[in-house]
């Protein structure tokens, strides 16, 4: 059987928009590694995003990975909804241009590169690994001077 890799993700905002961070638990067998990060002004949704695509940008090779995020958001709109997105000229179900286009595309063109299944968990709901990521988006926003 191959190995796989599994993520998880987490993105915070402190005000939506507004102080935000995102964390990702990657795990390979026995290893693990912990990454986060911030950006001063954003919003809950784009911090979700931003988490999956920092944990598959640390993927040195192609890999099968799964990837656990607390976000319908991100699950459904990667799953789902990008194929009718990219044939309607990113424009969504209501002929509006879709939302982080920027980073759904980012996203989109990383997951071709793996082999993903996405899975969803329910937030602070004591998933131990989510609620690491959890604390890890937050580190990232504290980062910032404690917002």
């Amino acid at each position: 059987m191959k190995a796989e890799v599994e993520i998880f993700t987490d993105g915070a905002c402190r005000g939506n928009p507004g102080p935000g961070g995102w964390g990702v638990l990657i795990r390979f067998g026995d290893v693990e590694k912990q990454i986060w990060g911030n950006e001063s002004n954003t919003t809950n949704n784009r911090m979700e995003l931003l988490a999956a695509i920092k944990g598959l940008e640390a993927l040195t090779r192609s890999c099968t990975v799964s990837i656990t995020t607390d976000s319908q958001y991100v699950r459904q709109g990667i799953t789902s909804w990008i194929s009718s997105w990219k044939a309607n000229q990113w424009k969504n179900s209501h002929k509006k241009p879709v939302k982080n286009r920027d980073l759904w595309e980012r996203l989109d063109a990383l997951s071709g590169k793996h082999n993903i299944a996405w899975h969803w968990v329910k937030g602070h709901s004591g998933h131990k690994e989510n609620e690491l990521a959890d604390s890890l988006a937050n580190r990232g926003i504290d980062e910032l001077g404690g917002l």
